[in-house]
């Protein structure tokens, strides 16, 4: 029985892959010719081509997605602040999120031929081993926060594998939301894991991706002394809805002051 689920398994993410990749090389030239519009205004026309993309191979995946607003929707620039436990994350925010909106994205993701050139073109990227490329991201997302343009944040800062519901967060999220003024919308990927786990590309599978959306966290009238306040705060109502839905063996993991 385990070989012929071996057997299925490779079936099936082999032909994921295969659509993936199709679909990257149709948009590719498109992208292209867009690339020359600008990064703001080529970027908002090319991330609804990324929406295309995320949309039909998610259907031809069989992975499907349900919405769950806590809170009216309300479109508004605003600053996503979203948990990551998976590398399907990314394709999955591309689908979900209001647009337009950008990613923070790894710098070493646009090594990867072709879907590198992409990559850069639709995501801010940050160099973390570099204090002047993280400054010159944070710059860029201020700018794009300016223009209207949503920013989409994993506030943990790398892929959760601590077996709890978050990692601690970073600061630069909720340091850009003051300084900026810009309302935090919190958002939770409750299967994402379950759909594309650590162990790797192999262990993809269909089903279903939750995605919560919770309350709009205000900012108005904070200041940079009350970025802690604010981390503990967001921290604390994405940690209590995850419990909820999912058992964990610890207690809450707490931030530092």
């Amino acid at each position: 029985m385990n070989i012929i689920l071996t057997i299925l398994r490779g079936i099936y993410v082999t032909y994921a892959a295969t659509v993936f990749l199709a679909i990257m090389f149709v948009i590719l030239p498109f992208i292209f010719i867009i690339s020359f519009q600008g990064r703001l205004k080529g970027g908002n026309i090319m991330a609804y081509f990324m929406r295309c993309w995320a949309h039909i191979w998610f259907a031809f995946s069989g992975i499907w997605c349900k919405r769950i607003y806590q809170a009216a929707r309300k479109r508004e620039t605003c600053i996503y602040v979203v948990n990551h436990r998976s590398y399907l994350d990314a394709a999955l925010a591309a689908k979900v999120m209001g647009l337009p909106f950008r990613s923070l994205g790894k710098v070493e993701m646009g090594k990867i031929p072709f879907f590198g050139f992409i990559y850069k073109k639709t995501v801010v990227t940050v160099d973390r081993s570099s204090a002047m490329a993280r400054a010159r991201s944070v710059r860029e997302m201020m700018n794009t926060l300016k223009a209207n343009i949503s920013i989409l944040i994993f506030p943990e800062g790398t892929l959760n594998e601590s077996g709890q519901p978050l990692r601690e967060f970073h600061d630069g999220a909720f340091r850009m939301a003051i300084e900026t003024q810009t309302p935090i919308k919190p958002v939770l990927f409750l299967d994402a894991h379950a759909r594309l786990p650590r162990k790797g590309l192999l262990y993809l599978n269909p089903g279903r991706c939750r995605v919560v959306f919770l309350p709009t966290v205000s900012v108005n009238g904070l200041s940079l002394a009350d970025v802690q306040e604010l981390k503990q705060r967001v921290f604390n109502a994405m940690d209590t809805v995850l419990r909820k839905y999912h058992q964990y063996p610890n207690p809450s993991l707490q931030l530092a002051g």
